[in-house]
């Protein structure tokens, strides 16, 4: 029997090479790309994934020429409304990781309505990773605990991972069992660096907006055939 990770990460790419192999404008790339998540999203639940977490937009993808970081913005806003008819649709909980105070202020608050809406949904969690970069979530959560620190919160001693992961972005949710990137490219780009600490890995060439159920049934049968150690301690 196929055991499923319980939580998949991925990171969305080649919605550009897509659309240029195509003959199409970059912009379209990244349309097709988030009208493949809602798939991904339900056939990752119907698998028995219980969370999906997509890298969706990087602290980095800023210095991408202006037009298509506004066609990417554009194509946000549309995403987060339709996102809660998907939520409701599909039972999913979302939630956003990244800094989202560098995102307009519309779009900041169509996510806070996005996650207030689902909260109480009992289906697949769903993070959305929206100006994020690993090492950014990570030294914003620090200055947050140095904070607490200097305020008396807690002691030195009482410091350890556990703590220190309360003030990421994913505090509460598991890390990772598996990583996924798409179109060949075999970085984790500043993705969630902590958090992947003991994942497996799976890069395939295929692009994001040609990734299917098939893909995903792939990386998991792959994923099972690791032979997973912890700690030079073989898991189960």
């Amino acid at each position: 029997m196929m055991e499923v990770p319980q939580h998949v990460a991925i990171i969305l790419d080649g919605n550009g090479r897509w659309a240029k192999r195509h003959g199409m404008p970059r912009n379209f790339g990244h349309t097709k790309g988030a009208k493949n998540v809602e798939t991904i999203c339900r056939e990752a639940w119907n698998l028995g994934i219980k969370y999906l977490t997509v890298y969706a937009f990087s602290t980095e993808n800023w210095s991408r020429p202006k037009d298509e970081v506004e066609a990417l913005m554009k194509l946000l806003r549309s995403y987060m409304k339709n996102c809660i008819k998907t939520a409701e649709k599909n039972h999913m909980r979302v939630r956003v990781i990244g800094d989202r105070s560098m995102l307009a202020e519309d779009i900041q608050e169509s996510i806070c309505e996005l996650e207030e809406f689902s909260k109480d949904q009992d289906g697949l969690n769903f993070q959305i990773a929206i100006n994020y970069g690993s090492r950014d979530e990570m030294l914003r959560g620090m200055k947050r605990m140095l904070t607490d620190y200097k305020q008396g919160g807690f002691s030195l001693e009482e410091l350890d991972e556990q703590r220190f992961e309360r003030y990421l972005d994913t505090s509460g949710i598991p890390a990772p069992d598996l990583l996924i990137r798409t179109s060949g490219e075999q970085r984790l780009s500043n993705y969630l660096l902590w958090q992947l600490a003991y994942s497996e890995l799976y890069f395939t060439p295929v692009h994001w907006p040609d990734f299917t159920k098939e893909e995903l049934v792939k990386a998991i049968e792959d994923y099972n055939s690791r032979d997973r150690r912890f700690g030079g301690v073989k898991e189960g």
